[in-house]
């Protein structure tokens, strides 16, 4: 079982930047590729970027490609997202998942465990 809980989510305005923070309590965090994902009001759950176990390997989604960074520390159970140049249209609840399938996983059903979710709002 692994619980995950997500942090750093707020109002921002256009062009600003955001860290989310994901803390997994888990002894076998390596063994995980985590992801974020995002959905916004109305629309469905979107894949965002994912990282493999290692930390070596880093996938995004087109829409946040050279804005967006992945990160994590597997001394401490966290898996970070920077996100940079944030435009109204990132606006969303961003969500932590681990997955144990083959990097990269940019499907939701290739992720077990999802955090609650941290809310992300950018003003025009």
């Amino acid at each position: 079982q692994v619980q995950l809980v997500e942090s750093g989510g707020g109002l921002v305005q256009a062009g600003g930047s955001l860290r989310l923070s994901c803390l997994a309590s888990t002894r076998t965090f390596t063994n995980y590729a985590m992801g974020w994902f995002r959905q916004a009001p109305g629309k469905e759950r979107e894949f965002v970027a994912t990282i493999n176990s290692n930390g070596g390997r880093t996938y995004y989604a087109d829409s946040v490609k050279g804005r967006f960074t992945i990160s994590r520390d597997n001394a401490k159970n966290l898996v970070y997202l920077q996100m940079n140049v944030l435009q109204p249209e990132d606006t969303a609840v961003y969500y932590c998942a681990a997955s144990l399938y083959a990097f990269p996983a940019t499907r939701s059903a290739q992720y077990a465990y999802w955090g609650l979710g941290t809310q992300v709002s950018v003003s025009s």
